[in-house]
């Protein structure tokens, strides 16, 4: 019996170079939503610090002109946080989009590997039942050779 070929073995191995391609995007796009969250718990931080270093200057008297520093300075923090937070977001978005094309390509590719398996055990199937017949023949013509000698 000839050896066992699937069908769809390129098939396969197209998908499973797809699947890897995808997890390699997937976790790039993963390490930018890192990057992205520590660079929002940065500008966070040092609002923080900047919004107490604010209260305490006004606390031991500040003059008005250091004041609307301060502010102007808080606001553009503000929007400096908005924007970070926004992009944050578009990441996360596009890191969930990456991770549900993954899972799918992943889902095709162990679909197909099934088949190969079934058809890998069919074929088995069909090799030993080819082999217990030959056996058989084998032992059946030795059988009728020991009996006509």
């Amino acid at each position: 019996m000839k050896k066992f070929q699937f069908s769809l073995d390129t098939v396969l191995s197209y998908k499973q170079q797809i699947q890897d391609s995808l997890q390699s995007e997937h976790a790039e796009s993963l390490a930018r939503v890192r990057r992205q969250e520590k660079l929002l718990d940065e500008l966070l931080a040092k609002y923080r610090a900047y919004c107490a270093e604010y209260r305490e200057r006004c606390e031991a008297g500040l003059p008005i002109t250091d004041v609307l520093v301060y502010q102007s300075g808080l606001r553009a923090m503000e929007r400096e946080i908005e924007k970070a937070s926004a992009h944050l977001e578009e990441l996360r978005r596009q890191e969930e989009k990456k991770r549900m094309e993954f899972i799918e390509a992943k889902r095709e590719t162990a679909s197909i590997e099934k088949l190969r398996e079934k058809k890998l055990q069919d074929y088995q199937k069909a090799l030993d039942k080819s082999n217990e017949l030959f056996i058989e023949e084998f032992v059946s013509t030795g059988r009728v050779r020991n009996a006509a000698n």
